[in-house]
């Protein structure tokens, strides 16, 4: 049963997250917080129902809110997403995930663990690995290690985004062929001839030849605004 707390804090507040509290820390943190914890059955599992939660709790608490949860594996990604979406309804996010995952979510651009999933978060959230879990914290201890991602949603978009449903598309678009040039993978991900992508990148000031992986956030964000990003998403 995965469990996720909603704080809302009058003061700021940080606590390390471990696998035993100390007593002491959080009975401190639970004296200086509104916990509202909401259990996620089925129907909490989608984004409409995650966003209904974080909505619910800004309209009803006084302070920042807080959102501190474990993910689980199978979906940590679609309730990171849902999260990212609320935006600045939630002040601040400290998550736990698969290490693999969390790692791909603080990514920075040139990094082999550098996708999608890097781009559509941190066009959204300011994000930071915060350090890692090892299976011996956990009874019975998983097969893979653990880690926790620090994220603050941005107030003001650090780049200009338009649409962001196509830009979305572009970035995943981008990335569905990795070891391709950023060129072909587009044609592939948008379904467009090979001329018409290049030409996507170049109106964009980009080169075509270059790899997904090498793009910033800003040059995405040029890339979807061109008008044959916008024809496409």
């Amino acid at each position: 049963m995965l469990v996720l707390a909603v704080v809302a804090l009058e003061v700021p507040l940080i606590i390390s997250i471990r696998d035993r509290v100390d007593a002491e820390v959080k009975s401190q943190a639970v004296s200086q917080a509104e916990l509202i914890a909401v259990t996620l059955e089925d129907e909490l599992r989608t984004r409409e129902g995650l966003e209904e939660v974080t909505r619910s709790a800004a309209e009803q608490v006084r302070g920042r809110v807080i959102v501190v949860g474990n993910l689980p594996y199978s979906v940590g990604k679609p309730i990171l997403a849902a999260l990212v979406e609320a935006g600045p309804q939630i002040d601040e996010m400290a998550l736990m995930l698969q290490k693999e995952v969390a790692e791909r979510v603080a990514a920075a651009p040139g990094s082999k663990t550098y996708g999608a999933l890097s781009v559509l978060t941190q066009a959204s959230a300011a994000v930071r690995l915060s350090f890692t879990v090892p299976p011996g914290a956990f009874s019975p201890p998983p097969r893979v290690e653990s880690a926790v991602i620090h994220l603050t949603p941005h107030r003001e978009p650090p780049v200009a985004i338009a649409d962001s449903s196509r830009f979305g598309v572009v970035v995943r678009a981008a990335f569905s062929q990795r070891r391709k040039s950023l060129a072909n993978a587009l044609a592939a991900g948008l379904a467009i001839p090979a001329d018409r992508a290049r030409r996507m990148a170049q109106e964009a000031g980009i080169d075509p030849g270059r790899r997904a992986e090498s793009l910033s956030l800003a040059e995405f964000a040029r890339l979807a605004a061109g008008p044959d990003g916008a024809a496409e998403a």
